[in-house]
């Protein structure tokens, strides 16, 4: 994993967890145990999937920007279809607060989303422009 990757990685990964523990503890308060258990387990969700797709696209990326493309792409489906069954599969389930766990999961992937946009215009590309002479004036 290259070294801004990391950074990225961290950058989103460190307000993630802590806004998680933060729905723990508002999931305990607004639920109970079964709303802690609920931001618990969004929580870890969330982080997971988003970190795994974070090291799927750098690995991706020492490639080509097409195979980083395509991972980013394959890795989003694959996130959105395993929520979806995730989500499907606690239809019925009574452990914990399904309410809880949709909004953590929601709040978290935003905040996981801001995070790494921010973490993006706050780095300065290095762009080679090559000097076209179509482009200047005699």
């Amino acid at each position: 994993m290259q070294t801004s990757d990391a950074r990225m990685l961290r950058g989103a990964a460190i307000p993630a967890t802590a806004a998680g523990v933060g729905a723990v503890l508002i999931g305990l308060l607004a639920a109970g145990t079964k709303g802690a258990l609920a931001a618990a387990l969004a929580s870890v969700v969330v982080i997971a999937f988003f970190s795994i797709s974070a090291m799927v696209v750098s690995w991706a990326a020492k490639y080509s920007a097409q195979t980083m493309m395509l991972a980013a792409l394959v890795s989003y489906l694959v996130k959105i279809l395993a929520v979806m069954a995730l989500v499907g599969a606690m239809d019925e389930v009574t452990i914990w607060n399904t309410k809880v766990f949709g909004w953590t999961v929601i709040g978290l992937a935003l905040l996981w989303i801001a995070a790494e946009a921010r973490l993006v215009m706050q780095h300065k590309l290095y762009i080679d422009e090559p000097e076209n002479s179509l482009d200047r004036s005699p």
